[in-house]
């Protein structure tokens, strides 16, 4: 799956002289957990995000050093983060140096840059123009489409039969006896494990399964010293 199928556009951007007021409203207002930071004639120059407010005099919040530190640390560097947690627009507390994408990225071409650049949003860049943003919110959304979700009309028989193949398949249903129940989407788990990693798994395995609404664990844990189980 690339970029442009779970980006995010248009996106809302924010002015690098827009005041910091402003612009966490506007985040607020909006569900906004970043904005790009664009200039006027359109170009990306930063991004900002709420990580970028949360050091700030007036919640009490800016990082204290010990005096040993705090003489260690360089004057540029002192000043550096005094500019940070104290500015009053944009362009002074975004982030300058942005990592983007463009709409033909891999998603793991992404996740991959966020997990190396410790971000949590990419712009999404075409020809030199934002089209588009990906967070890890739109992965999340992604996600949800492929995930099995329940199916009212599903047969019990079948979702019964679905879920002993899966178990029958598995190596680490070995030791026990599961046993399968499904009634209305009500799936009963009974019969013995002989490890308690196994109540996990078999959950898992039943959770997946399409048409599937709840799971009532009414499995036994027995010795796996008396019932010869897996090592």
């Amino acid at each position: 799956m690339l970029i442009h199928a779970v980006m995010t556009s248009p996106v809302t951007t924010v002015r690098p002289e827009t005041p910091v007021a402003e612009a966490a409203k506007m985040m607020l207002d909006n569900h906004l957990s970043g904005l790009p930071v664009v200039s006027v004639d359109g170009d990306l120059v930063g991004i900002v995000s709420e990580g970028d407010f949360v050091r700030r005099p007036e919640l009490h919040t800016e990082r204290k050093r010990s005096w040993l530190l705090e003489f260690l640390t360089s004057p540029g560097k002192l000043a550096e983060e005094y500019v940070l947690t104290h500015g009053r627009t944009i362009e002074e507390v975004m982030t300058g140096d942005v990592v983007t994408v463009t709409p033909t990225t891999t998603l793991k071409e992404a996740v991959d840059l966020m997990e190396k650049h410790h971000v949590k949003r990419l712009p999404v860049m075409s020809r030199g123009e934002l089209v588009g943003i990906v967070s890890r919110s739109d992965l999340m959304k992604a996600l949800t489409r492929f995930l099995p979700t329940s199916v009212s009309n599903s047969r019990d028989r079948e979702i019964e039969d679905a879920i002993r193949n899966e178990l029958v398949a598995q190596g680490w249903a070995r030791g026990g006896s599961i046993h399968v129940t499904v009634s209305d989407g009500m799936v009963e788990l009974s019969g013995t494990i002989v490890d308690e990693r196994q109540r996990k798994a078999a959950r898992v395995a039943v959770e997946n399964m399409p048409g599937v609404c709840i799971v009532d664990d009414q499995l036994i844990c027995v010795d796996t010293l008396i019932s010869g189980g897996i090592g």
